[in-house]
C-alpha cells in the first residue's frame, strides 16, 4: 500500500502541475476549500485501497511549467510569483510511505511535512528535489528515561550515605543535610516525570515553550530534515540534518552565565567551602574517579558472584569446556575489579573515613580529647608544611605525595578511645592485605581448576607449585569437582565482598565531602547539567538513528562505525553577546558531556513500535543507548555490531554568530568564548580524522564531486579558526562539509532552531545542489528563496508560533551575512 500511495502522490503532483489539474478523481482528489490550501492549489486526500486508512495529504500548486522550459529565466528572476513556481507539490501532513523509512524510522519519526521542487541543472536538465521534515518521539522518550535514571542514581546515593555507618556528630549532621538535598532533587524530578507522562499531542517542544519548567528537559523544536535529489542518469542522493534549539537551561536563565562559567567559578569556591566545612578538597578528576570506582563496583561485584556460581555449576556437571570458559571470564572480571581499586585515592579515602568515625583522635592527642573539628580532619603530614600536626587543615589531594613508611606511622596512625571499642585502630597496610587477598584467592581457584583438568586429561596427579601445594592437596583430589572448588570459590566471593564494601564506603565518603562542599550551589548546578545533557542526548540519539538506518547497506560505513565511531558535528549560530553567551556556555558543556555516551545495536523483539524505541542505561558518568533494529535489518550488520560492541561518538561544536548582537560583540564586546570553542573542537575533529585514516580505508568514505580532499579541507578550516575575521561563516561551511565527507551526523542550532537555523539549513541544501548536482547558477538564488518561502522551514515556523513569518526585522537583517537573509515578505516582528 505504501509504495502505491507514494507512486500515486508523485504521479498526481506532476499531472496537476502540467495540466492545472482541478477536477475530482475517483474520490481521492477534491478541490481545496477556502483557506485549506495555498492560493491556486489543489488538495489531494489519499487513502488506502480499502478506504480504511488515511495515507496523507498533498497540496499541488498551479504552475506554468512551459515558461520555465521555454527558457524565460531572466524575466522569472525578477518575478516573485514566478520564483514560487519551482515548488511542484507539498505533503503537509499524514503518514509517510517513503522508501527511506522502514519500521524503525516509522516508529521514531512522526508528522512529516514534504515539499517537492524542480530545478534546472547546468546542462539544461531537470532535477527533482524532495524536502522532508519530521518530528521525533525521542524528544520525550529519551528525557523521561534519563530523569528516571537520575532518580534511581540519587536514591542509591542516599542509601550509600546511610550505609556509611556511624559517623561523628559533625559528619552525621552534614550527611543528614546532604540527604535532605538529594531528597528535594528526587521529588522535583518525580514531579517533572509525572507532568511529562500526562502530555499528549505533537512530538516536539515548540520554541514558545522553551522557558516552561516541566518541559526543561525536552529539547527545543527538535526536527529531522532530509533532502533527496533525483537527477537524470544519476542515482538518488539524500542529505540529512537534525535541527534543534541550543541545549541550554532556558527556564533557569543566564543572569550568572552558563555551565562553563558556573562550573569554573564553583570549583574555585569549593576550596573555600571545604575549609569552612572542615572537609578535604578533592579535585574534579578525583571525584570523577570516585564515581568511576563506584560504578565499577556496582557492575563487577554481582558479575563476579554470578560467574563464581556458574563455575561451581560447570564443576558439578564436570564440563571441561564450560569450566574453562567460565574461569576465563571470572579471571578477566576479577582482574578488572582488582585493577579498579588499585589506587592511592582509595587508601587515602579509607584513612579519611576512619578519621570521621566517632571516638577517633590523632595519636598526639591520646590523653586530651581534641576539639570536634580536629576529630573530623585527616591528620596532617608534617613534611608538607610547617604547621603543627594537630592543626586543622584543608588538604588538596592533588598536592599530597605518597609518604614513606616512617611518615605514615608518624602522621596517619590513629587510635580509638577505650569507651568506643566498635572501631579498631586503622592500619593502612591492612587494606593492602585485604585487597591482595582477592588476587590470591583467584590464583588458588585457577590452580585447582588447572589441576582438575589435568587429572581429567591424564588421569594422574600433577605436582603443583610449592606456594599453592598446601591449598590444593588439602582437598581430596579424587572427590567431586564441585566439593573441591566450593571452599576456594566461597573464599573468593568473601574477599570480593569485603574489599568491595570497604572501597564503596571510602568512595561514598569522598562524594559526601564533595556534596558538603557544594551544598550552596553544587546540586543546583547538577540539575542544570542534567537538563542541558538531556536536550543534547535527545538530539544525538535522533541523529544516530537517522544515520544508522541510512547506512545499513553501506559496508564501509558499518566498518567505520565499529572500528572508530562517528563524528557528530554541531553547528551553532548563537552570538557571544548578552544571554546567548550563557546559552553557548551551556551548550558547550552539554555537547562535551556527550563524550560519556556510547551506543549499542541490539535485535528488537518485534517490529512493534514499542520494541523499537532506544533504551538508555547507566549513570551520570557513563550512559549507553541501545538501538533495537528489526530482525531483518539486524541480521545484515557485521558480527561486531551484532555482538553489542560499544560504538563511540566524537561530538564537536563550531559556533559563529551571525546576528546584530554578534556585531556588538565583535566591535565592543568579547568573542574569546567563540574562538576558544572553535579552536578546541577543530583539534578534536583533526584528531578524529587522523585516527580514522589509520584504521579505515579511504574507500569506506563517501564520494563527493568536490575535488578538495578532507585533509585539505581540515587545513583550510584550521586557518580560518585562527584568522581574525568578523562573522566568518566559512568555518561553519567547512566544518559541515568535512562532517559529511566523514560519514558524520550533522546538527544545526540557534536559540530556537526556527529562524537563523532555517536560513542555515536552506543555504546548506542549495549549496549541496550547486556543488554536487550542478544546480544552474541562475537557479541558485531562486532555489534558495523558494525553499525559504515555500519549503519545510517556513512550515516549521508555522508549527512553532502559528505564523508564517521569520522573526527578523529589516534592521537586524542588515547585520546578517547576505546569504542568510530571507526573501522579501517572509519576515517580520513576531513573538518567537
Amino acid at each position: 500500500m505504501g509504495c502505491r500511495a507514494d507512486a500515486l502522490t508523485r504521479f498526481l503532483c506532476f499531472v496537476a502541475a502540467l495540466h492545472h489539474f482541478e477536477q475530482n478523481a475517483n474520490g481521492g482528489v477534491r478541490k481545496a476549500p477556502t483557506g485549506q490550501a495555498q492560493a491556486h492549489g489543489v488538495l489531494l486526500k489519499h487513502r488506502s485501497s480499502d478506504d480504511l486508512e488515511a495515507v496523507g495529504t498533498v497540496v499541488v500548486s498551479r504552475m506554468k511549467m512551459g515558461e520555465i522550459e521555454d527558457g524565460e529565466v531572466d524575466h522569472m528572476a525578477t518575478d516573485i510569483q514566478a520564483q514560487k513556481c519551482a515548488l511542484v507539490c507539498e505533503s503537509l501532513h499524514g503518514t509517510t510511505n517513503d522508501k527511506d523509512y522502514g519500521p524503525l524510522m516509522s516508529a521514531l519519526f512522526k508528522n512529516p511535512v514534504c515539499k517537492v521542487y524542480r530545478f534546472q541543472t547546468l546542462d539544461s536538465k531537470w532535477m527533482l528535489v524532495r524536502e522532508q521534515m519530521a518530528e521525533s518521539t525521542l524528544s520525550f522518550t529519551i528525557p523521561k528515561q534519563l530523569i528516571t535514571l537520575h532518580i534511581q542514581e540519587d536514591s542509591r546515593r542516599i542509601q550509600e550515605l546511610k550505609n556509611l555507618g556511624e559517623l561523628s556528630p559533625h559528619w552525621d549532621n552534614l550527611r543528614r543535610e546532604v540527604i535532605s538535598r538529594y531528597d528535594q532533587v528526587i521529588r522535583s524530578y518525580q514531579d517533572t516525570l509525572e507532568e511529562l507522562d500526562k502530555l499528549t499531542g505533537p512530538s516536539f517542544k515548540p520554541s514558545c515553550s522553551k522557558a516552561q519548567k516541566y518541559l526543561e528537559f525536552i529539547p527545543i523544536n527538535l526536527h529531522t530534515q532530509r533532502m533527496r535529489v533525483t537527477c537524470p542518469r544519476k542515482t538518488d542522493a539524500f542529505y540529512d540534518i537534525i535541527t534543534v534549539g541550543a541545549p541550554a537551561a532556558h527556564f533557569q536563565g543566564f543572569k550568572s552565565g552558563g555551565l562553563q562559567r558556573l562550573l569554573s567559578r564553583y570549583e574555585s569556591e569549593k576550596k573555600s567551602y571545604s575549609t569552612a566545612y572542615q572537609c578535604i578538597y578533592y579535585s574534579p578528576e578525583q571525584t570523577a574517579k570516585a564515581r568511576e570506582v563506584l560504578g565499577s563496583l556496582s557492575e563487577l561485584q554481582p558479575l563476579i558472584s554470578s560467574l563464581a556460581d556458574r563455575l561451581l555449576q560447570a564443576a558439578q556437571q564436570r564440563s571441561v569446556d564450560a569450566l574453562r570458559d567460565t574461569l576465563k571470564s571470572l579471571a578477566e572480571k576479577t582482574e578488572q575489579f582488582v585493577h579498579a581499586l588499585k589506587d592511592e585515592l582509595v587508601k587515602s579515602a579509607l584513612l579519611a573515613l576512619h578519621a570521621a568515625r566517632p571516638g577517633y583522635i590523632s595519636k598526639t592527642q591520646t590523653h586530651t580529647p581534641p576539639p570536634l573539628h580536629l576529630q573530623t580532619e585527616m591528620p596532617h603530614t608534617p613534611s608538607h608544611t610547617g604547621a603543627e600536626p594537630d592543626a586543622a587543615v584543608c588538604i588538596n589531594m592533588d598536592e599530597v605525595q605518597t609518604p614513606n613508611k616512617e611518615e605514615q606511622s608518624a602522621a596517619v596512625t590513629l587510635e580509638r578511645q577505650d569507651s568506643i571499642p566498635h572501631y579498631k585502630e586503622y592500619d593502612e597496610e591492612e587494606w593492602d592485605r585485604v585487597w591482595a587477598s582477592v588476587a590470591k584467592s583467584l590464583n588458588c581457584v585457577i590452580a585447582l581448576v588447572d589441576k582438575l583438568q589435568e587429572q581429567d586429561n591424564n588421569n594422574q596427579e600433577s605436582t603443583p607449585d610449592q606456594a599453592l601445594a598446601d591449598v590444593i592437596t588439602s582437598h581430596n583430589p579424587t572427590g567431586e569437582w564441585r566439593e573441591q572448588l566450593s571452599p576456594l570459590v566461597a573464599s573468593l566471593k568473601e574477599c570480593v565482598t569485603e574489599v568491595g564494601d570497604r572501597a564503596q564506603k571510602s568512595m561514598t565518603f569522598i562524594l559526601l565531602q564533595e556534596a558538603v562542599c557544594s551544598i550552596p550551589q553544587g546540586l543546583f548546578l547538577q540539575q542544570r547539567r542534567d537538563v542541558v545533557f538531556s536536550q543534547a542526548l535527545s538530539a544525538l540519539a535522533c541523529g544516530f538513528v537517522m544515520r544508522l538506518y541510512a547506512g545499513l547497506e553501506d559496508k564501509g560505513f558499518l566498518q567505520q562505525l565499529h572500528l572508530v565511531g562517528l563524528v557528530a558535528q554541531f553547528e551553532s549560530l548563537l552570538s557571544t553577546y548578552s544571554e546567548e553567551i550563557g546559552m553557548l556556555e551551556d551548550m558547550e558543556t552539554g555537547i562535551s558531556d556527550l563524550n560519556r555516551v556510547t551506543f549499542r545495536i541490539t535485535e528488537a523483539k518485534s517490529d512493534d513500535p514499542a520494541d523499537l524505541q532506544p533504551v538508555v542505561s547507566g549513570r551520570r558518568d557513563y550512559y549507553t543507548v541501545e538501538i533495537p533494529l528489526p530482525q531483518q535489518s539486524f541480521q545484515t550488520i557485521p558480527p561486531e555490531l551484532q555482538e553489542g560492541k560499544p560504538l563511540q561518538i566524537f561530538p564537536v561544536l563550531f559556533n559563529v554568530g551571525i546576528n546584530e548582537q554578534q556585531t556588538f560583540a565583535e566591535r565592543f564586546g568579547d568573542i574569546s568564548l567563540q574562538e576558544r570553542i572553535n579552536q578546541r573542537n577543530f583539534e578534536i575533529l583533526d584528531g578524529y580524522f587522523k585516527t580514522l585514516s589509520d584504521k579505515v580505508p579511504s574507500e569506506c568514505l563517501p564520494c563527493f564531486q568536490t575535488q578538495m580532499d578532507v585533509k585539505e579541507l581540515l587545513e583550510t578550516l584550521g586557518q580560518n579558526v585562527v584568522t581574525k575575521k568578523r562573522k566568518n561563516v566559512e568555518i561553519l561551511w567547512l566544518a559541515g562539509t568535512i562532517c559529511r565527507r566523514l560519514n558524520g551526523i550533522r546538527f544545526t542550532s540557534c536559540k530556537s532552531a526556527k529562524d537563523r537555523t532555517s536560513m542555515s539549513v536552506t543555504l546548506e541544501q542549495c549549496a549541496l545542489l550547486r556543488d554536487e548536482h550542478q544546480l544552474s547558477k541562475d537557479y541558485f538564488i531562486r532555489a534558495l528563496d523558494c525553499m525559504r518561502r515555500e519549503g519545510c522551514r517556513i512550515e516549521n515556523v508555522q508549527k512553532n508560533i502559528k505564523c508564517r513569518k521569520y522573526a527578523f526585522n529589516i534592521l537586524q537583517l542588515m547585520a546578517f551575512p547576505k546569504c542568510y537573509r530571507p526573501p522579501e515578505g517572509t519576515y517580520g516582528k513576531v513573538d518567537s
